[in-house]
């Protein structure tokens, strides 16, 4: 049986307004600071549910080694009124940090932290905010049409006008035959590698990403370079390095490229690489285009037709991937180091199949071009390939409740979930929820670009200012009610 939560259940006759948000990442952080920020005109009480420990989400957890953050500290702050908040924040330990500075990810979990206890502290005496540890299972329909019903792993209940799911990046797929290997043979999660990792090991790292890069320096550094790392991508691509550049300013290009997205992505691609070749020929730097292009993706991405989405994923995404998101120079610079001195290897092919084979692994895989597979051992296999965003395949029970009951609904493409306005989700009969939001990552579905910090935080800052928005419209909505009943009762 599940019970109301102390302190959320109803006493009153106009109780609190309740915004649960499930999950306390950077979204759902920035989201509930943002709400906290703003004025209300009645009640609300702020849920916050985090199921792990971690302030700021895994993605900032304390680690042993340093993984830097990918942008420059002086574009990750996480209030658009407050550019430099995170460099400021920043400075109180590294007073020599300048907003170019790549900085470790663990210091901008404690800033997320730092800024949200402020936003609580320096709220409106009508909003408050209630953090919880659990994991959220499941998400009902009231039998009030206009509320929902939040479902704990403890037991508890959370009656809610309203519900941010902001559950951060999901799991990787499996690997194949992952499932035979011991979990001390197959790392899932590739943050647990440096510990696990002894020297004189081989590892096969799944995937060339950003995360192989964290995961190859990691794993060098506690091995004192005694490690063979094996990396293996369908592409065999690494990333470029990170820049200090200015900023594209050449808004004279935009309807070119959003014309070109309504014909073709073959015209749209020709045209992004003769921006890129003219910004160099003109002693510029490529990354500028990228930088330019980013800006506009959203829209590009709604004006290509299905099929043509579908040629960018399975043709030029991971050449836009290795492009888009890049590696601070100094971690670039080591990454390219371990290769050439041979710590590192890259390939290019496919991971057929994964078997024990006594203490180790036996691998076989297919290299790119290739008819026939090969095999080789390693010690141990991390996978790295990044988020599966397929969520039919998800394991979490909310997602699992979520799509059997309807309320949400996969993309087509499998890279999230179908979403409309401010990331209100879509049911099964095409309905646009109006209490019920999506935010981070796969809100790529809709718009791709939704993995950073400018796009997410952007999200976060309209969906608080429209939660606060629809609340103060149905407060005024319920007093006009109360008077004209009020009125009536009085004439008769």
């Amino acid at each position: 049986m599940y019970s109301s939560l102390p302190g959320i259940a109803r006493r009153s006759a106009a109780p609190p307004r309740t915004i649960v948000i499930v999950g306390a990442g950077f979204s759902g952080t920035a989201v509930a600071s943002g709400l906290l920020r703003l004025p209300h005109p009645q009640s609300v009480r702020v849920v916050l549910i985090e199921r792990s420990q971690v302030s700021g989400g895994a993605a900032y957890a304390p680690a042993q080694s340093p993984y830097l953050l990918n942008v420059p500290a002086g574009r990750m702050s996480a209030s658009s009124q407050e550019p430099l908040a995170f460099l400021n924040f920043a400075r109180r330990l590294h007073p020599e940090a300048t907003q170019n500075d790549f900085l470790p990810r663990a210091l901008y979990g404690e800033y997320l932290e730092a800024s949200l206890r402020s936003a609580a502290n320096s709220a409106p005496p009508e909003v408050r905010l209630q953090r919880l540890r659990a994991e959220v299972i499941a998400i009902e329909r009231s039998s009030r049409a206009s509320s929902i019903e939040v479902l704990l792993d403890n037991g508890w209940r959370i009656t809610a006008d309203s519900v941010v799911l902001a559950p951060g990046n999901p799991a990787p797929a499996a690997l194949p035959g992952s499932e035979k290997l011991s979990t001390s043979q197959y790392l899932a999660d590739p943050w647990a590698a440096r510990s696990a990792l002894r020297s004189g090991e081989t590892v096969l790292v799944a995937g060339t990403g950003l995360t192989m890069a964290d995961v190859a320096l990691a794993a060098a550094e506690a091995a004192e370079g005694a490690v063979t790392v094996h990396a293996i991508s369908r592409h065999g691509l690494l990333p470029a390095s990170q820049a200090i550049s200015r900023q594209a300013e050449e808004p004279q290009l935009s309807a070119p490229l959003l014309q070109l997205a309504s014909v073709s992505l073959r015209h749209l691609a020709r045209a992004v690489r003769a921006l890129a070749q003219d910004q160099e020929l003109r002693g510029g730097d490529w990354r500028v285009t990228i930088a330019f292009v980013r800006n506009l993706v959203p829209t590009l991405w709604q004006r290509l037709a299905p099929p043509e989405r579908q040629r960018f994923l399975r043709h030029l995404r991971p050449y836009w991937d290795v492009h888009r998101h890049r590696l601070p120079e100094q971690s670039w610079s080591s990454l390219h180091a371990l290769r050439r001195s041979g710590v590192l290897r890259v390939n290019a092919g496919r991971i057929l199949d994964l078997e024990a084979a006594g203490r180790q692994v036996r691998v076989t895989w297919r290299p790119r071009g290739k008819d026939a597979a090969a095999t080789f051992l390693v010690d141990r296999v991390v996978n790295c390939t990044g988020p599966d965003y397929d969520v039919r395949n998800s394991r979490e029970p909310l997602m699992r409740s979520l799509l059997a009951q309807g309320v949400a609904v996969a993309d087509p493409l499998n890279l999230g979930l179908l979403t409309g306005a401010f990331g209100a989700l879509v049911d099964a009969t095409g309905r646009i929820a109006d209490n019920l939001y999506y935010i981070g990552p796969m809100l790529r579905a809709r718009l791709w670009e939704s993995t950073a910090v400018p796009e997410l935080r952007m999200h976060a800052e309209q969906l608080a200012r429209h939660l606060s928005a629809r609340a103060g419209l149905r407060w005024r909505q319920q007093r006009s009610a109360h008077h004209v009943v009020g009125a009536g009762m009085s004439m008769s």
